[in-house]
C-alpha cells in the first residue's frame, strides 16, 4: 500500500503557505532572536523647506502690521467710504452687462463656427480674430470716438435713404460705450469656450436624439448645452473674474469706476499706497465672492456625472461641529455603574 500523505491545504478565503506575506527577519541579540523595527522615513529638505516658507510669511505679516508706510488707519477711513462703494456698484454693472451680453453673443458665435454654412463659418472666425487681435484699451478709446466717424446713427433701407437718425454722442454716451467695447471684446472669448464645451460632448447622443426625431434646436438646448456646462463653467468663471479686473481699464474714458475713483482720490491727498490696497482689498473680496459662486454652479452641473458629491467647505463644517458636540455630550454622561451578577432587579 502507497503511504497516505495528509493535505496542508489552507481553508477558503485564507492565503496559502506558498504566497502567505512571511514575517520580518529576525537579528540575533545577546537576549535572543530580536524582530526589525520599523522607522518612517525622514524628509529632511521638506522639513526645512516648511520652515524657510513658514519664515517668510511670517516676515510679510510682520511687515504688513509694522511697516507705518501702509497707512492702515488711511485705508480703514476709505474702504467703506461712499465714493468707494459707489465705484464699486459701477464695477459691478459694468461685469454684469459686459458678462451677459458677451456670452448670449459669445453662444451664437460659437454655433455659427459650428454650423454647415460657410458664410456663417467664416463670419464669426474672422469676428473672433479681430477682436482677439486687437487690446481691449484700443476698443475702448474707439468705441469712445466713434462720434468722430458716425456723427448720426439712423436706421432705414441699406444703401437708400434714412428714416430716422440720431446723434452719435445722446444715443451711446461714456457709460454706452464702455459696455460694448466689453462685450464685443468678451464675446469673442465666450465663443471660443462654448464651442470647446460643445465639441466636449459626445456626437453619438445627437446621433441619437437625431434618430428619435427630436428637433435640431431641442437637442442643443436639452442635451448639448446641459453636458456642455461641465466643461465651459471652469474656463468661463476664469474670464468673469479676468473680466472684473479687466474694468479698470475703462478708467481711460474717465468713468467713475474702482481704479478711477482710487486715482482721483490718491491725486488729491497723495495717500498713493493705502488708497491701492483699497482697490486691491475690494478687488480681493469681489473675485472670492465670484470664486464661491463658481463652485457651487460646477457642483450643480455635476450631478450626472458624480452621484455623490464631496461635501461642501460648509458641510465638513457643520459636520466637525456636530461630532464636537456629539463628544462633548458623551462626556457628560454619568457614568452608571453596573450591577453584581446575581442580584435582583
Amino acid at each position: 500500500m502507497a503511504p497516505t500523505t495528509h493535505s496542508t491545504s489552507a481553508p477558503p478565503g485564507a492565503a496559502s503557505p506558498a504566497t502567505r506575506p512571511e514575517a520580518p527577519p529576525a537579528l540575533d541579540g545577546p537576549d535572543g532572536p530580536v524582530s526589525l523595527k520599523v522607522v518612517p522615513a525622514r524628509h529632511y529638505l521638506r522639513w526645512v523647506a516648511a520652515v524657510a516658507v513658514i519664515v517668510l510669511v511670517a516676515q510679510f505679516v510682520h511687515g504688513l502690521a509694522t511697516n507705518p508706510v501702509w497707512e492702515w488707519d488711511v485705508f480703514r477711513s476709505y474702504f467703506l467710504s461712499e465714493t468707494i462703494v459707489q465705484a464699486v456698484s459701477v464695477t459691478l454693472q459694468l461685469t454684469a452687462y459686459a458678462t451677459v451680453l458677451g456670452f448670449l453673443l459669445g453662444t451664437v458665435l460659437a454655433f455659427m463656427r459650428l454650423s454647415r454654412s460657410p458664410v456663417l463659418q467664416t463670419v464669426a472666425w474672422t469676428y473672433i480674430w479681430i477682436f482677439r487681435s486687437i487690446p481691449m484699451i484700443v476698443q475702448l478709446v474707439f468705441w469712445f470716438n466713434l462720434s468722430a466717424l458716425y456723427e448720426e446713427l439712423g436706421v432705414g433701407i441699406p444703401f437708400g435713404p434714412v428714416f430716422w437718425s440720431v446723434d452719435s454722442n445722446s444715443l451711446i454716451g461714456t457709460i454706452g460705450a464702455a459696455i460694448i467695447g466689453l462685450t464685443l471684446h468678451q464675446a469673442a472669448y465666450a465663443a471660443e469656450i462654448v464651442r470647446g464645451g460643445v465639441i466636449a460632448v459626445d456626437q453619438g447622443q445627437l446621433e441619437a436624439a437625431a434618430a428619435l426625431g427630436i428637433p435640431r434646436l431641442r437637442q442643443i438646448r436639452r442635451i448639448v448645452l446641459p453636458q456642455a456646462m461641465r466643461a465651459i463653467l471652469p474656463t468661463a468663471g476664469n474670464e468673469i473674474i479676468g473680466l472684473l479686473k479687466g474694468t479698470s481699464v475703462v478708467y481711460v474714458m474717465s468713468i467713475g469706476e474702482l481704479f478711477y475713483q482710487v486715482q482721483v482720490i490718491y491725486g488729491r491727498n497723495g495717500r498713493v499706497i493705502p488708497l491701492l490696497l483699497v482697490a486691491t482689498a475690494w478687488y480681493v473680496v469681489l473675485t472670492s465672492l465670484l470664486s464661491v459662486a463658481q463652485y457651487y454652479v460646477e457642483r450643480r452641473y455635476a450631478r450626472g456625472a458624480n452621484r455623490t458629491p464631496p461635501p461642501t467647505p460648509l458641510q465638513r463644517a457643520r459636520r466637525f461641529v456636530r461630532d464636537l458636540r456629539a463628544a462633548a455630550a458623551q462626556r457628560n454622561q454619568p457614568v452608571v455603574p453596573l450591577k453584581p451578577l446575581g442580584e435582583s432587579r
